[in-house]
């Protein structure tokens, strides 16, 4: 490599040179020369000093760059960009490469100090006889500064003024190359051009174009890729290989005129060039979407982005974040964990479809940090066609709340009876503790928010769901493990209203449109509208023993330069240790005695189900010591005008959806497979000095009454079950076919089927149906499916013959098969659907009093408001 010719070669003998050339271009290139050469004295002088005193090199803003962002394990899940662009240093592009777009661009480039004299004049001869600039002369060095000057560009008008082909655009170009040159070396300038140009198809700089043409690194490019990319520079959008055979065949020319450049300054061999020649383009055109609609993650990259657009810390504005999220080239670290994300979309996809206008939610959150380990939505993330509000996709984040891209959410249910049952505890109520409750109530007194108005609503009753009965003791368990409304409702009013609220807000607890609570008397059975990703982190604070975590997407923020900023959690002590350890050793019975009763994830557990008045919407919300989840569901089209009864999701239709029966058996999936090879811990005991020793007057006699009821009613069962065995054979013995009538199908062997004591379902409920759904679970004939504790020696034995009956039970067991919770259709004997009485009949296991105000809808766009209002 020569030295500069700057310095060796006086800047008279350039101007000169472009003198004499205007003897062979005409009177173009006289123009050119003549403002500063014509004349003799001062005119000659001030030529000189045009070239001698040069301007200070262009200011070089930084290159618009990617942003990338990476899961948990360092996997990219997104990208932004303004310009597909990843800059990188010399020493990381081919050195074939390099030597093609010196050959096509600037063979003299290593030679001459920023002015390629042979180069100029050809061209400028060339130019003038035809009238225009119809070649180009310019160096890499005028390259560069014209796309510096590009780059800066912020309008049309001033990126039109950057591309305008005029002489004097041409000479402040080489005056400003002439000081790059001075600035930088030679390889220096190189690096630079190669990472700022456009080759097309939507790839600015070599790496990025290297990804885009053949899906491999720039330092990996061949000859013939590199020959490829070499020739697209000049004419990007002519030879652009995305737009067309024309384009790829203009592409191939541009190739093979590069290859015979390379072979003619003898850097390849003519065979090796000839070779290359015949060689197909061999493109593989790799898609680099940019946005959320490319990752593998939409849901989730949609709550980084706004994230990053509504965070201060990534900018004081809004379009100062925005630039800095498309051009800063940042590389984000998010929090989500491919095996739980995975976990959680399978588990929404088995159950509800895209199809579906009911739309499943899920978000998965560590305890202890707040950190978001999944986020899925039952909808694909896209618009419909034809920009349809309904259909397959949605670009609503229906699981994070409006500020995050999500919707307007849907009320939580009895899933708020939790914040009640941590403000008693706090308040020195202990296990056992309860009270009598009536079959209704009115909430007519009692109820003040915090403000210190009174927000009592005698016009509303409130009943309990089906199957709870009219009344009776509850002790602070039980009205929990069975969801009991009216209990809640007496209980929050005992504590107070603004007492419940207050725990909420300490744990995070907001609106998901942004707007503040709704403190009325049905807030403990889940009025305010909510989403999963808020509900997920104050059930992750009880998880955490009452730490609560804001919940976060971004673990660390590396800068262009390599600058690495750690985002820690962001956790406050919303609740005392043993308060939170008391909550949480009472939701584990909503899967051993409660509403969850049968469905197990296989480790210590807590949780609460919630379904909403009217079945408008139902959730599950629980936690691991290790992970915590909230699934959501609710009709996309507005969750009070399409309540959830009478309806086929996934394939499956239910009668009605209650939060055990669909977001229950997601939550249990998507738990056990996000935590399957994670340790299974316990929760911590609560301290039963402090809780225990409660006392309900009335409860032990109750439940001792219940027990004898249902005693006499098993053994009435065995009864006719025995009755209807020998009447059948004796029927059989005397060989008429037809002379011993079938028994009636009786449930009551059936531990599913037992009363109210035995089945702790939210609010009662008809037997589970089985998970074909749609119909109820086939009556239990004592011929067919004998109930534990009845005596197959008994009857079997003298119909079928001992043996028979031996291999029989020893299959059962004893056990009767036990049928799914997928739904629970309409209304069937003392165990239906719930009744309502008045206005306003809070049903299953929460619910509000069916006429908050507010808007209804998932998602704003598709969700029109409903006709049913509150005076709230």
């Amino acid at each position: 490599m020569t030295s500069r010719l700057l310095g060796h070669v006086s800047l008279g003998r350039a101007v000169l040179s472009l003198s004499l050339c205007g003897a062979a271009g005409g009177g173009l290139v006289a123009g050119l020369v003549m403002p500063f050469v014509g004349g003799a004295g001062l005119a000659a002088k001030r030529a000189a000093s045009a070239f001698t005193e040069l301007p200070a090199p262009l200011r070089e803003e930084p290159l618009p760059e990617m942003t990338r962002l990476l899961d948990r394990d360092g996997r990219q899940i997104a990208q932004f960009y303004y310009q597909n662009r990843q800059s990188v240093p010399l020493s990381m592009v081919a050195p074939v490469m390099r030597q093609a777009i010196v050959a096509i661009e600037d063979s003299r480039f290593y030679e001459h100090g920023g002015l390629d004299l042979k180069g100029t004049l050809r061209a400028l001869v060339t130019n003038t006889q035809a009238g225009g600039i119809r070649q180009g002369g310019s160096s890499i060095s005028q390259q560069l500064v014209k796309n510096i000057m590009l780059n800066q560009a912020e309008t049309e008008q001033e990126r039109a003024q950057a591309l305008v082909r005029t002489f004097r655009r041409k000479l402040d170009e080489l005056r400003y190359a002439l000081a790059l040159e001075r600035k930088y070396t030679k390889d220096q300038i190189l690096e630079r051009y190669l990472n700022i140009a456009y080759f097309g198809a939507g790839a600015f700089g070599v790496q990025a174009a290297a990804r885009r043409f053949f899906g491999v690194d720039a330092a990996d490019l061949t000859l013939t890729q590199a020959a490829t990319l070499a020739g697209a520079v000049r004419t990007p959008y002519d030879t652009d290989p995305s737009l067309g055979d024309d384009h790829r065949d203009r592409l191939r020319a541009r190739r093979d005129l590069v290859l015979s450049r390379m072979a003619e300054l003898g850097l390849v061999g003519r065979d090796r060039a000839r070779e290359a020649a015949a060689a197909p383009l061999a493109l593989h055109l790799r898609p680099e979407p940019g946005g959320c609609a490319g990752s593998a993650y939409p849901f989730f990259c949609v709550y980084v982005e706004r994230e990053v657009l509504t965070n201060p810390a990534f900018g004081y504005t809004r379009a100062d974040r925005e630039r800095r999220l498309q051009r800063g080239g940042l590389t984000i670290w998010t929090t989500v964990d491919p095996a739980a994300q995975r976990a959680a979309d399978r588990a929404v996809a088995a159950r509800v479809s895209p199809r579906d206008n009911q739309v499943a939610s899920e978000t998965m959150i560590e305890p202890g940090t707040g950190r978001i380990r999944a986020m899925a939505v039952s909808k694909r993330y896209g618009r419909n066609p034809h920009d349809r509000d309904l259909g397959r996709n949605t670009t609503y984040n229906l699981a994070a709340d409006v500020a995050h891209g999500g919707g307007l959410g849907l009320q939580a249910g009895s899933t708020f009876k939790v914040f009640t049952l941590a403000t008693a505890l706090k308040q020195g109520m202990r296990f056992g503790d309860g009270f009598t409750i009536p079959g209704s109530y009115v909430p007519s007194y009692g109820y003040r928010d915090c403000s210190g108005r009174a927000v009592n609503d005698p016009r509303t009753v409130i009943h309990n769901a089906g199957g709870e009965g009219g009344g009776g003791p509850y002790s602070l368990e039980m009205g929990t493990w069975q969801s009991v409304n009216i209990f809640y409702m007496r209980l929050e009013r005992e504590v107070g209203l603004c007492d419940v609220v207050t725990t909420a807000r300490s744990l995070g607890i907001r609106r998901a449109d942004g707007t503040p609570l709704r403190e009325v008397p049905t807030f403990t059975l889940g009025a305010n509208e909510m989403d999963p990703t808020t509900v997920a982190a104050a059930y992750a604070a009880l998880a955490a023993r009452g730490r609560y975590c804001r919940p976060m997407a971004i673990a660390a923020v590396v800068e262009h330069d390599g600058t690495r900023t750690e985002v820690p959690p962001a956790c406050v002590t919303a609740l005392e240790p043993a308060v939170a350890d008391a909550v949480s050793h009472v939701l584990t019975g909503v899967f051993s005695k409660g509403t969850m009763r049968g469905q197990s994830i296989g480790r210590p557990a807590a949780g609460k189900t919630g379904t909403n008045n009217g079945y408008t919407s139902a959730w599950f919300a629980g936690y691991t010591p290790g992970l915590a989840a909230a699934v959501s569901v609710g009709d996309i089209r507005g969750s009070y005008r399409y309540p959830l009864t009478g309806v086929t999701i996934g394939g499956r239709y239910y009668g009605a959806v209650q939060g055990a029966s669909l977001p229950g058996p997601i939550w249990v999936d998507s738990m056990r497979a996000a935590l399957r090879g994670a340790p299974a811990y316990d929760f911590t005991p609560p301290d039963m000095s402090r809780f225990g020793g409660g006392f309900t007057p009335g409860l032990k006699e109750a439940l001792e009454k219940r027990r004898k009821k249902q005693k006499e009613k098993r053994e009435a069962e065995h009864r006719r079950h025995d009755d209807g065995a020998a009447s059948q054979a004796g029927g059989t013995a005397s060989g008429g076919a037809g002379s011993g009538a079938t028994p009636a199908p009786v449930n009551g062997g059936h531990p599913l089927a037992a009363g109210p004591g035995r089945l702790p379902f939210a609010g009662g409920g008809r037997l589970p149906l089985a998970s074909g759904g749609g119909r109820a679970v086939p009556a239990l004939s004592p011929m067919r499916f004998p109930t534990a504790g009845h005596d197959f020696s008994h009857t079997f034995a003298r119909v079928f013959g001992p043996e028979v009956a031996r291999t029989f039970a020893r299959v059962l067991g004893h056990n009767p098969p036990v049928a799914s919770t997928a739904s629970t259709p309409g209304r069937t004997g003392s165990r239906g659907a719930p009744a309502t009485t008045g206005r306003t009949g809070a049903r299953r296991d929460g619910g509000r009093d069916g006429r908050a105000r507010g808007r209804t809808s998932l998602a704003r766009a598709a969700s029109p408001r409903s006709a049913r209002r509150s005076r709230h």
